[in-house]
């Protein structure tokens, strides 16, 4: 739980069962009971912080010593917006969180472009060590590593290259074709032995499900007389003896 919290940056904590079909999440009174009280105290930290950050109607002061949680006016999707902190009263853009500009075009609200060995430090270039989730557009560091990347925001699985969706992509045919072939960071015999145990899985889950489902079957008459039998016992023992 609290390498969930850790990890996780403020996002739900769902069940840990890798099985489960209910896609069940913990709620922060089972949380509270489960970590010391400073990993839930980081842990609302941490939600927190993440909700101001997807609330297109919310967004932090850029003052540092600050840390204001300021409204943003309501607009037109992507169009910078007046913001002033109630707290300092710094006016800034919604946008870029520089100073105002009225008449001047926003900078593609993006920070400024500082330059590497291997080009732009932001940005979406292909050696940018620093890059936005195509989805939640949280900044993500990239040092090492394949090039599958998910999330922790989210959860969302993306190319690092291109930010070509990869979450139904199981057997990562993404790096077979196209300007990101041979591009994961593994070796060819790597890739191949994780399709492999993929496919091992799933044909043994099938297997088990033929092998179970007649035995199931067959054994459903006795389950259900022995199920019969247990409720007639429970009744009777509710019921009031008779003299």
């Amino acid at each position: 739980m609290q390498l969930a919290i850790r990890e996780g940056c403020g996002s739900p904590i769902t069940c840990p069962d890798m099985v489960c079909l209910n896609h069940g999440m913990l709620q922060e009174a089972e949380i509270a009971c489960l970590v010391p009280v400073d990993q839930f105290q980081l842990y609302q930290r941490l939600k927190f912080e993440r909700e101001v950050h997807l609330d297109p109607y919310r967004t932090w002061c850029p003052v540092a010593d600050c840390q204001t949680v300021c409204h943003v006016a309501s607009g037109d999707p992507g169009q910078p917006v007046l913001v002033e902190c109630p707290s300092c009263h710094l006016k800034f853009c919604s946008c870029c969180k520089d100073a105002w500009h009225a008449d001047v075009s926003c900078r593609d609200s993006q920070p400024a472009v500082l330059p590497t060995e291997h080009g732009s430090l932001f940005g979406t270039d292909a050696d940018a060590p620093i890059k936005q989730c195509p989805v939640c557009r949280v900044y993500i560091e990239r040092n090492e590593g394949c090039a599958q990347m998910m999330c922790k925001n989210c959860k969302h699985t993306f190319c690092w290259y291109c930010l070509q969706n990869l979450d139904n992509d199981i057997f990562l045919r993404h790096y077979d074709k196209g300007p990101c072939r041979n591009k994961l960071g593994h070796s060819r015999a790597s890739v191949m032995w994780n399709r492999t145990q993929v496919v091992g899985i799933l044909v043994g889950l099938g297997i088990i499900a033929l092998v179970t489902s007649p035995l199931l079957l067959l054994a459903s008459p006795c389950i259900i007389c022995c199920v019969c039998k247990s409720c007639r016992g429970k009744k009777k023992k509710h019921d009031p003896s008779t003299t």
